[in-house]
């Protein structure tokens, strides 16, 4: 099984792809990255991110997907940039049918850590952890929390399939 996860950001997203095999116990990074923008201009900036979120399922067809919601915003204009931004990707995510599960922050750190207020560094520690992301130390924090999103969709998916 094939899992997206996407950070998304006003300018940029962190992506990732990971796959859980009967053979691994453990889930693979088959890829992960940043969605970059090019663009100052905002519709460009959208429209490009909707062609790489295209390439990126295109690429490696996930089964399902996760995404981080916006709970808050300390600055409105970044707030709003951020929900755009998660519009375009969930419609992409949508027109391939794929399904998507949500998750706040607090959730990805309990997720991850056991504790809702985790910071950073102790989010790419349990990440460091629980996958082989070492080829992914130099990337930016938005990449491990892609991953780490990803990670959680596995688990919220195992526990659910487990239910039925």
């Amino acid at each position: 099984m094939k899992i997206l996860g996407i950070d998304p950001g006003s300018t940029r997203a962190g992506y990732a792809i990971i796959e859980y095999t009967s053979t691994h116990i453990k889930p693979t990074i088959i890829s992960a990255g940043i969605l970059k923008t090019t663009h100052a201009d905002k519709n460009k900036l959208l429209a490009e991110l909707f062609s790489s979120c295209t390439s990126i399922l295109k690429t490696y067809s996930p089964d399902i997907a996760g995404i981080e919601t916006l709970r808050f915003a300390k600055n409105v204009t970044t707030g709003i940039e951020v929900a755009q931004s998660r519009g375009v990707i969930i419609c992409t995510i949508a027109q391939r049918a794929i399904p998507l599960y949500e998750f706040s922050p607090l959730e990805i750190k309990q997720g991850m850590t056991g504790y809702g207020n985790a910071d950073k560094q102790s989010i790419i520690r349990s990440v460091q952890q629980t996958i082989d992301a070492s080829a992914y130390t130099k990337q930016p924090d938005d990449v491990f929390d892609a991953i780490a999103i990803a990670l959680v969709t596995g688990y919220s998916y195992k526990n659910l399939q487990k239910r039925i």
